[in-house]
């Protein structure tokens, strides 16, 4: 993933925790998925192959859109966290925001 977009993902994510519309962890993604809240997951790149098949399972399951990006590490750093392997997105308009830049990421 090329470290411009890379930083924009960062940038949107930090945000969106600011306003408190990150669910981040294993409980509260569960949670958010399972209440309907979650709009969009993401998983961390280098997250362990259990832990990323039980949040793809998850996300197909409910119907969450499901995006891999970032490290752990990175990817906990821009929720003020020590690591995370995955967040889920409680607001349309970050999920949109990230939606296109995963596009743009595709071209």
């Amino acid at each position: 993933m090329a470290e411009a977009l890379e930083q924009k993902i960062q940038n949107i994510l930090s945000m969106a925790q600011r306003a408190r519309l990150v669910a981040s962890g294993g409980l509260a993604v569960e949670q958010a998925a399972k209440s309907g809240q979650a709009r969009l997951m993401l998983i961390a790149e280098d997250a362990e192959h259990s832990s990323r098949a039980k949040y793809l399972e998850m996300a197909d399951r409910y119907g969450i859109p499901c995006q891999t990006a970032l490290s752990r590490e990175k990817l906990g750093a821009c929720l003020g966290k020590e690591y995370r392997a995955a967040a889920a997105l409680l607001d349309d308009g970050f999920s949109k925001s990230l939606m296109r830049l995963f596009e743009e990421g595709k071209n």
